[in-house]
């Protein structure tokens, strides 16, 4: 096979793993700012479980978590698709690193704005939103394009779980026509060029992130 046939045996998954991508976003981006939130409020026993919750996401083999939740959930009468399951656990692993940027953003806010607020005469979650989640929203924006590379690359996982992602049918490819370094130098030129252009824009943002707090400082 020439490498344009290759090419275009690989694209007709490039749907799925879209798709893929965009229901694990449904997950990561409320995950991320819920428990960021709430593990940048809470403390004491309620912030140990907050963490917990974040860690066990975090830290947890992405490929163990599919699997696990793919073939054991049926046996307890709970049946969802291979689609839901590789979005779900995507998205929660990714948006358990994303929560940290959260916090992180967040305390890193000079605590005398929320003083200012109180001042203004605004209750507590007036001032998170109205207030601190704006500008920490620059800070984290650099680390979410990460984290977003991270999951478009974490896609080909969900092949596991026979979705015919790009990743799935490379592999049959492959076992039609053995020529396995054609093939999977094409699969990693696709995802090179749909990963590539994120990575130059998430450097964009972080140089104009840097600039403006530079001229904040200068200030």
């Amino acid at each position: 096979m020439s490498y344009l046939e290759i090419l275009a045996s690989i694209l007709v998954g490039i749907n799925v793993t879209i798709k893929v991508t965009l229901y694990a976003m449904l997950y990561a981006v409320p995950f991320a700012f819920f428990f960021g939130v709430a593990q940048y409020f809470t403390t004491g026993p309620m912030r140990l479980i907050v963490t917990s919750i974040i860690e066990f996401w975090r830290s947890s083999p992405v490929i163990v978590l599919i699997y696990g939740f793919y073939f054991s959930l049926p046996s307890l009468g709970v049946n969802l698709s291979a689609m839901t399951v590789g979005a779900m656990v995507l998205g929660l692993n990714i948006g358990g690193y994303g929560s940290q940027a959260v916090r992180a953003a967040l305390q890193a806010l000079d605590r005398g704005q929320v003083e200012a607020g109180y001042a203004l005469g605004l209750r507590r979650l007036r001032i998170l939103y109205l207030i601190e989640l704006p500008q920490a929203l620059a800070a984290m924006t650099p680390t979410f394009i990460n984290q977003f590379i991270q999951l478009v690359k974490g896609t080909s996982l969900v092949s596991l779980v026979t979705l015919a992602d790009m990743t799935f049918l490379a592999k049959a490819v492959s076992q039609i026509h053995y020529a396995p370094a054609k093939i999977y130098t094409a699969l990693l030129l696709v995802y090179f060029l749909m990963c590539y252009p994120a990575t130059i824009i998430g450097r964009m943002i972080e140089r104009r992130v840097s600039r403006g707090r530079e001229a904040t400082h200068e200030f």
